[in-house]
């Protein structure tokens, strides 16, 4: 559990202190602008983004019934951070599976990415997609016409 809040702990700790040692030299607005910054950073690479996690056997139950797809993830992934913000709103109809929290979803990516932990993995109908696009992605909610 802890270890998804390291990164936005270390973001928070450094722009606090580079914020208070700018403010003590007299330039609080730099200070201001740089604490911003490192506090964005840190919500941004949080786990807090994204939607709600569930475990991957649920997920997969999901899926199977709703036909959406699962995205496994974990904090800190650029990649997944992009996923993320490009889907938007739609982001909320996947299925989203913290790999770092859950050891069945770890060994799924592992299974589908040659024994490595790549993400984000998508698994649309039962296939695997190591960090596609998010218009594809988009294009998988939609029902076929």
């Amino acid at each position: 559990m802890m270890r998804v809040w390291i990164l936005p702990i270390l973001f928070v700790c450094c722009g606090s202190a580079v914020a208070s040692g700018l403010f003590f030299e007299e330039r609080p607005g730099t200070a201001a602008a740089l604490l911003l910054t490192f506090l964005t950073l840190a919500g941004v690479n949080s786990p807090l983004i994204f939607p709600r996690s569930i475990a991957a056997r649920e997920a997969q139950r999901r899926s199977a019934v709703d036909g959406r797809p699962v995205v496994f993830w974990r904090p800190g992934c650029k990649y997944c951070v992009r996923l993320r913000l490009r889907l938007g709103r739609s982001a909320r109809q996947l299925h989203w599976v913290d790999i770092w929290r859950d050891e069945e979803g770890a060994a799924a990516v592992r299974a589908a990415n040659h024994g490595n932990e790549t993400v984000p993995t998508v698994v649309v109908a039962g296939r695997p997609h190591t960090n596609p696009d998010p218009g594809w992605v988009r294009e998988q909610l939609s029902p076929p016409a």
